[in-house]
């Protein structure tokens, strides 16, 4: 400062303590900066080099450390300092929630930004009831239906049919609104609909297989959207543009060109429409209005032409020839003959049915048996009509439309003739195909829902919108079939085409001032309707694509920069097509009331799972609600479903079922909270308690393993067949369990146990093994074993076998501790009654990927083990990997033994079990035990002795083991041995009573000649006895089975004390030396196997 470091610019750098307290540490420094009267400035950077969290939400970094700092300065908060970073203060969080803006991605979480790609969205004004819920609602449930099909439906199924076909469909979407509301305000809802609620409300498979069935019933009402506008432009708008031309065909010839037409026209208005939704959408919800206007008025001019009718009732002629309905285009006059100027004039009519003009031409003989007669199409709301019109009228294809109760003179056993000039019945009718036609046009609930994200209160506004807006259309729907009941004719009715009253919509008819109300505000409706389709399918594909729970629908989330779904797009628009390419909307219809009934079917059942299940989240602002109403409207939902049609119902269930099982097989793993993980819980706590009250019944045993495995420093798996091996015995369906332990302290080890738990996850995975992993912490991992074996599963769900691999190089100094775990390991099964398996040779064990062509699996059956070793087998070759392997059985036979008979009672014994193998009873002959038995058990003795007493270092105990080695090497080898093997290099204890540890105590006294009396040791004779059985059953083993796949044989016992557990583990290695695959085996002590049903 005194001028010596000038134009220099210096870092000074003043560690401090690391709880030094903050606004302490700035005043510091902004004391050094005073006090020495330099120009500069004084930061204070506190942390501990981990980075910090520090937005409210938990795992979000919303705000910097800088503004943290701030944030908990003088807050009176020393108390809590540490946890800020992971536990925010309540004013902090409450700033954030109330800073939260729902964003209207549909496909991401609420939690998560907007993507960067779509840029910055124009601030919108939030809507209200009205216009965000209500008349949305009220313009996707009022369309095509209404104007094409709904006077036809009460002339067929009558007005208390169709009232009935009206109140079911209405009541099933008003159950499915409540359950909707209680869903939808249950927390914020983002943009997504029902997709959205039904997703996080059931799960990702429910979600996605029900909104792929959303999403095709959304595409198909496009297409029935499209299908109505092109039936209206052609019939009632211009016939003429027609290029399939219709005039002068008869029956199936006249319904194809009209299909084909249809098909034309449909393709190009569909193509049109396309163009219009990729070009920008906001053209298309500019023009909503202006649709929903010519909707709201037409509906006003039918009310308005029914009031008129009270007073007025319009001209509307019918023409009847006897009680047959006579086509418009048939006749000028309805009339056979007229008079002009005296003179009696046939009519077009008399042309139709006679072979000529003359009065005295021969006619159709109904034409000439029956009087012509004119009546009113439309007679008015207060002619009495409607009790004609209560009752149904169900017609077969190309019957003729008559007028009951009119008198007619006809033959019944002759055809009709002329049919042409008739109106006729153009597809079959009956109760259900009505239903499935009708339901399209109470769809639409959704509309409000999503729009969620633009709504002011969406909580508020969705209940109560969705409920008035159904409220109003069924109350709109409902008086309609009375009111066209009441007002029109049964033969007017019944007319689809209105082919009786001179090609008029049948509904405009009725309509005031004009029918070209209704014609004109119909056909721009249905225009809305399948741009709106077009819209918004897209978008519900695209948000379930960039869920990512179905990984090939994953391209159709992408999308122009300005986040347009132009590949979804594509999509819908060719599924779209085929629908127009079936080019019948009374076809089209049942296929999308399928996938809508589903969808609902599925709202319904999550609200009822959300409020049986009583999750602490269900908490719905909307209280009126019931899981008796949500279960009451899933049922009407699946029985609309199979009266609609019961082969659509199935293949759409198929559809979704396929997706259900695509998803849970290949899909992402979405962890939403879902009533289906409630189900789970629930249903497994009732088993669990189930499990509790008994152990199960030996038809019901299977082994329920607990596999431990040990890992590396990289806490990778070190023994992964063991998993193989797991993943082929589990033919029983039995519970895995796969523990490992790590050595340390919980709070310093606690990483290392997730990444161990990590990595075993991923390995029964790679290995297809369902089951659950398991990770101890513990000092040490003889206790981390033993932690597993006593706290491994829950309640009655526990293990019942434990698999461990046969300790690698035991024999060596380092493994020491190994192989006492081991023998540890085998004494705690044994206390507690768990079944043990000890694959040897684990490492030569088949992959999964395996397969044997041909070989064995051997059994040697020595001692009883409640039939362990008899299932083993069975369920090995249930799997791929041993299925062409035979099963061979091998027991001993003693001195005393009747071997033919015990041969005959085991093949018994196995037809009974079921089992399939071969018998074979080997017998074992007390001989003499060989002097290389005796030298082998020595030589094991005195290595125990040696290195038990000396506790020598590693270099001393080579050069002991070694000095030992080369004494016993120079003793010739054994003539009943083949190879005389010179003791094994490494540490054990000697497997005694208590007298023979004694003895080789005094034997090992410390002293000078010492080492000269270990080599004039007697060896004990039971070990001597044991060598000699291990020895002499190794010999018949390798005999038998020694090109064997596998060799499963009982496990020895481990001793009672500790003293011997080195010759322990020398005895099973003589038991299996020379054998490829040994599967050591202990029983758990019961029975696992049983010859009764």
């Amino acid at each position: 400062r005194d001028g010596f470091f000038l134009n220099k610019t210096y870092l000074l750098w003043l560690p401090l303590l690391p709880h030094s307290d903050r606004s302490l540490v700035r005043f510091s420094l902004w004391s050094l900066n005073i006090g020495s009267k330099s120009a500069g400035w004084c930061f204070c950077v506190s942390g501990d080099g981990h980075p910090k969290e520090s937005s409210p939400f938990i795992n979000s970094s919303a705000a910097t450390d800088a503004e943290k700092s701030q944030q908990y300065d003088g807050k009176n908060m020393a108390l809590f300092e540490e946890e800020m970073d992971t536990s925010p203060m309540v004013s902090s969080l409450l700033s954030s929630l109330a800073n939260y803006s729902n964003l209207p991605t549909g496909s991401k979480e609420h939690e998560e930004a907007e993507n960067n790609e779509e840029g910055a969205r124009p601030s919108k004004k939030p809507l209200g009831t009205l216009m965000g819920v209500y008349l949305p609602c009220i313009q996707n449930i009022f369309g095509v239906i209404l104007f094409l099909r709904m006077t036809w439906m009460v002339g067929i199924g009558g007005v208390f049919g169709s009232f009935i076909i009206v109140f079911m469909c209405c009541s099933t979407t008003m159950l499915t609104a409540i359950s909707m509301s209680a869903i939808a305000t249950n927390g914020v809802v983002p943009a997504g609909g029902s997709y959205y609620m039904i997703s996080r409300s059931l799960g990702p498979e429910f979600g996605g297989a029900v909104g792929i069935c959303f999403y095709l019933g959304t595409t198909f009402a496009g297409a029935m959207y499209i299908l109505g506008c092109i039936e209206i432009l052609l019939i009632y708008i211009i016939p003429q543009a027609a290029i399939f031309k219709i005039e002068g065909l008869e029956g199936p010839e006249a319904e194809a060109a009209l299909l084909n037409n249809m098909r034309v026209y449909g393709t190009l208005v569909l193509s049109l429409m396309a163009l219009v939704v990729f070009v920008g959408v906001k053209y298309v919800n500019k023009l909503a209005l202006v649709f929903l206007a010519c909707v709201i008025l037409s509906i006003l001019a039918v009310y308005a032409g029914v009031i008129k009718t009270a007073v007025d009732p319009p001209v509307f002629p019918v023409c009847l020839l006897g009680n047959r309905t006579l086509l418009s285009k048939a006749y000028d006059v309805c009339a056979k003959v007229i008079e002009i100027d005296n003179e009696t004039v046939t009519t077009k009519l008399w042309s139709s049915f006679c072979d000529s003009d003359s009065l005295n031409a021969t006619c159709d003989d109904y034409f000439a048996n029956n009087n012509v007669t004119e009546i009113q199409g439309i007679p008015g709301v207060t002619s009495g009509i409607l009790a004609k019109n209560l009752f149904g009228n169900y017609l077969e294809k190309g019957v003729i439309i008559e007028k009951r109760g009119l008198a007619s003179d006809a033959d019944p056993d002759s055809p009709p003739t002329s049919s042409n000039r008739y109106v006729l019945a153009d597809i079959t009718s009956f109760f259900t195909l009505l239903v499935g036609i009708y339901f399209p046009s109470v769809t639409g609930i959704m509309a409000g829902s999503n729009r969620s994200g633009d709504l002011r209160d969406a909580q508020k506004s969705i209940p109560i919108g969705t409920i008035a807006a159904i409220t109003t259309t069924s109350t709109v729907y409902m008086s309609c079939v009375v009111l066209f009941g009441a007002c029109i004719e049964g033969v007017v009715l019944r007319d689809k085409f209105g082919e009786g009253v001179n090609g008029n919509l049948v509904i405009g008819t009725l309509a005031w001032p004009s029918p070209w109300v209704i014609v004109i505000g119909s056909f721009f409706s249905t225009c809305g309707a399948g741009l709106q389709s077009l819209t918004g399918a897209p978008r519900l594909l695209q948000a379930i694509s960039r869920d990512g729970i179905i990984p090939f629908l994953r391209v159709f989330g992408h999308g122009k920069a300005n986040g347009e779904p132009t590949w979804a797009l594509l999509l819908t628009a060719s599924i779209c097509e085929i629908g127009i390419i079936i080019a019948s909307l009374d076809a089209v219809a049942p296929i999308l009331s399928m996938f809508f009934l589903m969808c609902y079917m599925f709202v319904n059942l999550a609200c009822a799972l959300q409020t049986l299940l009583r999750t602490p989240n269900w908490r719905p602002r909307f209280k009126f609600y019931h899981w008796a109403l949500s279960f009451l409207g899933m049922s009407l939902c699946l029985s609309l479903m199979f009266i609609c049609s019961w082969y659509y119902a199935i293949v759409a269930m198929g559809i979704a079922t396929c997706i259900y099982k695509y998803i849970e097989f290949c899909g992402a793993e979405k962890e939403w909270g879902d009533g289906i993980r409630g189900i789970s819980l629930s249903a497994a706590r009732f088993a669990l308690m189930r499990l509790e009250e008994g152990p199960p019944h030996t038809k019901n045993w299977r082994p329920q393993i607990l596999v431990l495995v040990s890992v590396d420093a990289e806490q990778n798996v070190e023994q992964p067949r063991l998993i193989s091996l797991t993943n082929q015995l589990k033919a029983g369906k039995g519970l895995t369990i796969v523990g490992t332990s790590v050595q340390g302290t919980f709070l310093d080890n606690y990483a290392e146990a997730q990444r161990a738990d990590q990595s075993l996850r991923k390995l029964m995975e790679t290995e297809k093994v369902k089951g659950f992993s398991q990770v101890v912490i513990s000092s040490n991992l003889r206790d981390g074993t033993s932690h597993l074996i006593q706290i491994g599963g829950l309640g009655g769900l526990k293990h019942n076998t434990v698999m461990v691999s046969w300790p690698r190089n035991w024999k060596q100094p380092e493994y020491h501790q190994q192989f006492r775990n081991f023998i540890e390991t085998v004494r705690e099964t044994t206390v507690a009654s768990l079944a043990l398996l000890v694959p040897k040779n684990i490492a030569a064990y088949p992959s999964n990927g395996e397969r044997f062509t041909e070989g064995h699996i051997d059994v040697w059956w020595i001692v009883h083990d409640g039939g362990m070793l008899m299932l083993l087998p069975f369920l090995l070759r249930q799997n791929k990997v041993w299925r062409k392997c035979k099963m061979r059985i091998f027991t001993v036979a003693q001195m005393d033994d009747n071997s033919i008979q015990m041969k005959k009672d085991l093949i018994t014994f196995l037809y009974h079990l079921r089992i399939d193998a071969a018998v074979e009873v080997v017998e074992m002959h007390d001989g003499d035990i060989s002097a290389y038995t005796y030298e082998k058990t020595l030589v094991m003795e005195q290595r125990s002795q040696i290195l038990k007493q000396m506790h020598l270092t590693k270099n001393e105990m080579e050069r002991e083991v070694q000095l030992i080695h080369n004494k016993n090497a120079s003793t010739p080898t054994s003539p009943t041995s083949p190879t005389s093997p010179a003791g094994p290099a490494g540490a054990a204890a000697t497997w005694t009573d208590n007298k023979g540890a004694d003895k080789g105590t005094a034997l090992l006294s410390p002293g000078p000649e010492a080492g000269k009396d270990f080599f004039n040791m007697k060896p004990n004779q039971i070990d001597v006895r044991r060598m000699h059985t291990a020895m002499r059953l190794n010999e018949v083993i390798t005999k038998k089975s020694k090109e064997a796949k596998l060799v499963l044989l009982n496990m020895p016992g481990p001793p009672k004390n500790r003293v011997g557990n080195e010759n322990y583990m020398e005895f099973l290695e003589v038991l299996t030396e020379g054998l490829n695959r040994v599967l050591l085996v202990r029983g758990g002590g019961r029975e696992v196997i049983t010859i009764y049903s």
